[in-house]
């Protein structure tokens, strides 16, 4: 397979991101799977988001991926329900949300790989 450099992976992950938080965050439009184009939105961009998110592995350290994949899709599609369907987080969700963007960040700014 031919390698791909790492601004294609930072690439891939951006658009594994992205694809995550459609997903993520139109899944309740689907009604419990109930709507077919809702639903069928839904499936695509998942298996658009797991394909960029295993591109973005095969050159990006798989705990910096998915640690910074799954911060920024959760953080997004928090946003994403704040703003959609008006479902704002408490204290204690706030502060969650901090440390995981802060986790994030220490990961990647001081997280080494052997």
């Amino acid at each position: 397979m031919k390698s791909i450099s790492l601004f294609t992976g930072y690439i891939y992950l951006v658009f594994a991101i992205i694809s995550g938080i459609a997903s993520n965050g139109f899944l309740k439009t689907t009604e419990s799977f109930t709507k077919l184009y809702p639903t069928v939105f839904c499936i695509i961009s998942i298996v658009v988001c797991i394909f960029c998110l295993s591109r973005a592995m095969s050159i990006i350290p798989v705990g910096f991926t998915y640690a910074t994949y799954g911060a920024l899709t959760i953080t997004a599609v928090t946003f994403f329900g704040i703003f959609k369907y008006n479902q704002t987080p408490n204290l204690y969700g706030t502060i969650g949300l901090t440390l995981i963007i802060v986790g994030v960040i220490l990961l990647n700014v001081f997280g080494k790989v052997k």
